[in-house]
């Protein structure tokens, strides 16, 4: 299971599982192929799966009341995409969360997840770590938005997704630092000047 071999490697960060349990484990994941633009969750729907990113990027976002994107997280390689608010309890989301680049990645149902517990109980001590890292995670970047100067976020931001800046557009970016397209330039602009 080859394209299965970062996905466990992942998993066996959190938990220690036996070949046979990572091979069932997969069994309850089924692989997509997601094309550039596709939208796999839309606003005002039930985030019915959890996925795992073998390859690609996506985005999670909401928009406002003047259709400007505002952007939660990139999940790329490695990392995991959903909106765990509507997928845990059943509610309409209040996100969208779209493919960037051609990407592939395993999913599970919400009742899939609970057979999954059931079956291989180490997989909800799993879970719970990744869940307290996510929270921990968007808590930082909370506590980033309200106390750091834009400078300060787009170091941070490179820091987080060093590969990221030359896969997604600036718009993007922006999107994701809570600032204007153009106020990003003027920022890329002094550092380039700082290094001389």
């Amino acid at each position: 299971m080859s394209e299965h071999s970062s996905f466990h490697k992942n998993i066996q960060k959190y938990v220690d599982l036996s070949e046979d349990e990572l091979t069932k484990l997969s069994s309850f994941y089924a692989l997509e192929k997601v094309e550039k633009d596709t939208v796999l969750l839309k606003e005002g729907e039930i985030c019915e799966f959890e996925g795992y990113v073998l390859e690609g990027c996506f985005k999670v976002f909401y928009e406002d009341e003047n259709l400007r994107e505002h952007i939660l997280y990139f999940a790329i390689e490695d990392w995991w995409v959903l909106d765990i608010g509507s997928f845990v309890t059943g509610k309409s989301s209040q996100l969208n969360i779209q493919a960037l680049e051609d990407s592939v990645i395993l999913t599970i149902n919400r009742n899939k997840k609970e057979q999954l517990y059931n079956e291989i109980p180490k997989v909800e001590k799993l879970f719970r770590i990744m869940n307290q890292k996510s929270l921990s995670a968007m808590q930082l970047r909370m506590i980033s938005m309200l106390r750091e100067n834009a400078d300060k976020r787009y170091l941070d931001f490179i820091k987080r997704y060093p590969t990221l800046t030359q896969r997604i557009a600036q718009h993007q970016i922006a999107a994701y630092l809570g600032i204007s397209h153009e106020f990003l330039s003027k920022i890329k602009k002094k550092m380039l000047q700082n290094r001389k």
